[in-house]
């Protein structure tokens, strides 16, 4: 729980929505009426600077959009701004990690973009403490070195004094909550962020303290209450389904805009994307009262638009809005052949009249300065990208199934035949490394795009060896799930319908195979050493280990359908952290690398199917 002794909070009020001759609305006279409040909010963007592109099923077509990016946001959130009164602009979290524009500028790429938009308030994620609290406080000043002064908020983030983020009091750069005024009204904004996971999943300091989220909440709601303030709203790190809970635990709480979950709300069904919920998601506080959830999906996609009316006693009459998923007008469909052609004439009519009459769908040309600002930054990546991490002691082959020859280095020929590729239990290695939850990990030969030749390694060479936009999940798994997914992989790889791709490579755990046994016995003699573990040992059936692997298999593909059913049941979380940058952070961590010890190799020995 937060003491107020521990917070020392400096008066933060700031003005929205109102004539700045009238300087004096900052006084404590704050005599209670309605209020229509218009909130614009992002999340999760993880360095998502540039724009990509997103599929959606269009007049019964699949149709490929250009779509997000930060020039793309903000030119949303400025057209709607331009067209709304009091406006409230947020962000909830984990702003960095994630792309090559954070692994070379540590935050200042994110900061200038974010101060370009200029939020009202930004809450911590886990995935801010990922470069500890220096990398954090690191961040935080190329944010408040803008015009903008963001508030950063955790009520439940408590930094010692002394420490990178308190160097002389408790809220030098976090504090619990803000107060806007906004015609005329005093709104709070309670910054959460999600306690156990960025503990145990990123890297903060020891004495910094993660408390309760709903005690702290509440305390903060009191507080903010005490002071006269009874329109409350919570910017949360903390995922869906916990501000689902958290909402209806807490009294005063009127609305929550959250993150972390990367939870797309809204009506979706149509275009073959998958929502998690209404936007916005209404249930009922403590108090009896209406509250408002909502979140904005991830990566720079998604600028949510809620609104939010309040009665003169701070209880929610009503709240509506919509979810803005952001698309570009370069738009490309495939013909029976499967050939890439662009719609034109009625065909690309049809496509626009779609889009047009669907208000969760958005044409948006991006901000020129904005975009300007990120090409700074673009352009300097081709220097960064051949910034050396380590150095390979040998080379390490790749190959997918052992003996099959994937290997493009002449030193490689004939050394695979038994154990495999080097590089994808290197892989694998680093991933159980980075994941610092898991026991064990599992990595699909096809995620491994490369070898690693002798000699250094650079940061354009690991995101060549993992190109996919896949993230680490930690799954938790009995032993007889490990067996049976090891052994759908295993059959997959050699299926005529299946991918070589699918065959298994892992950190923590070594097996034999031999093709020619029954299927479901094919990958058999599983032995484990999980991370706290010093000796190889026979897995068991009713035994239960963390396993990460990419998000890619983890959702149940290349055959590993067992890690689907697994996330399906609930028993997955996404560490949000890149696959590719996780291996940058490996080899720089360990300066070198080598092939693993022979008894480390996941596979001890293979036996091809019969002829």
């Amino acid at each position: 729980m937060i003491r107020k002794s521990a917070w020392v909070l400096l008066p933060l009020i700031a003005l929205v929505g109102c004539d700045s001759d009238d300087d004096d609305s900052t006084s404590n006279d704050n005599t209670a009426s309605p209020l229509s409040l218009n909130v614009l909010h992002i999340n999760d963007h993880h360095s998502h600077l540039e724009g990509g592109s997103q599929s959606l099923t269009i007049a019964g077509q699949e149709t490929e959009f250009s779509a997000g990016g930060f020039p793309r946001v903000a030119a949303k959130i400025a057209e709607r701004e331009m067209a709304l009164d009091n406006v409230l602009k947020l962000h909830a979290g984990d702003a960095i990690t994630g792309t090559l524009y954070f692994t070379s500028y540590e935050g200042e790429a994110d900061a200038e973009l974010m101060n370009l938009v200029c939020f009202d308030a930004f809450a911590l994620g886990n995935h801010e403490f990922d470069r500890g609290d220096e990398g954090l406080k690191k961040f935080l000043d190329f944010l408040a070195s803008g015009s903008c002064q963001t508030p950063v908020l955790a009520a439940n983030v408590v930094p010692q004094v002394g420490t990178p983020l308190a160097p002389t009091a408790v809220d030098d750069y976090v504090k619990p909550y803000v107060v806007k005024e906004v015609a005329g009204q005093k709104v709070g904004i309670v910054g959460i962020d999600i306690a156990n996971k960025t503990q145990n999943s990123s890297s903060p300091l020891d004495t910094t303290q993660f408390l309760d989220e709903t005690e702290s909440a509440q305390e903060a709601i009191n507080e903010l209450e005490a002071d006269g303030v009874n329109k409350i709203i919570l910017l949360t790190h903390y995922q869906y389904e916990n501000d689902l809970v958290l909402a209806e635990a807490l009294s005063g709480v009127d609305v929550i805009i959250g993150g972390d979950s990367h939870s797309l709300l809204g009506d979706f069904d149509d275009f073959g994307l998958t929502s998690s919920g209404a936007y916005p998601t209404e249930l009922t506080n403590a108090d009896g009262d209406k509250v408002c959830v909502a979140q904005a999906w991830q990566y720079s996609q998604v600028v949510g638009e809620l609104n939010v009316q309040w009665n003169a006693d701070g209880v929610v009459e009503s709240c509506v809005g919509v979810p803005h998923l952001l698309l570009g007008d370069d738009i490309v469909r495939e013909d029976d052949g499967g050939n890439e052609y662009t719609p034109e004439g009625v065909e690309l009519q049809t496509i626009m009249d779609a889009v047009d009459a669907a208000p969760q769908l958005s044409i948006v040309t991006g901000d020129a300065t904005v975009a300007n600002a990120l090409a700074n930054y673009t352009q300097q990546l081709d220097t960064f990208r051949n910034e050396v991490v380590g150095t390979a002691t040998e080379d390490l082959c790749l190959e997918r199934i052992p003996g099959q020859g994937t290997s493009s280095l002449p030193g490689c020929a004939g050394t695979t035949g038994t154990r495999g590729g080097d590089i994808p239990n290197v892989v694998a290695q680093a991933f159980l490394f980075q994941s610092k939850n898991a026991d064990v990990s599992i990595q699909n030969a096809g995620g491994v795009r490369t070898d690693i030749e002798a000699g250094d390694i650079t940061i354009g060479d690991a995101y060549t060896l993992l190109p996919f936009a896949n993230t680490l999940v930690d799954l938790t798994m009995t032993g007889v799930e490990i067996r049976q997914v090891l052994n759908e992989a295993v059959a997959f790889a050699h299926a005529p319908d299946g991918s070589t791709g699918a065959y298994p490579y892992a950190a923590g755990l070594r097996w034999n195979v031999d093709m020619t046994r029954a299927e479901g016995d094919q990958l058999y003699n599983i032995e484990v050493k999980g991370r706290d573990e010093t000796q190889w040992r026979a897995l068991t059936d009713g035994e239960t280990l963390n396993v990460v692997t990419n998000s890619f298999t983890g959702g149940g593909r290349d055959g590993y359908v067992t890690f689907g059913t697994v996330t399906e049941d609930g028993r997955s979380e996404d560490t949000f952290l890149d696959y590719a940058q996780s291996f940058v952070d490996y080899v720089s961590e360990q300066g070198t690398i080598s092939k693993p010890a022979m008894d480390d190799y996941s596979t001890q020995t293979y036996t091809p199917p019969a002829p």
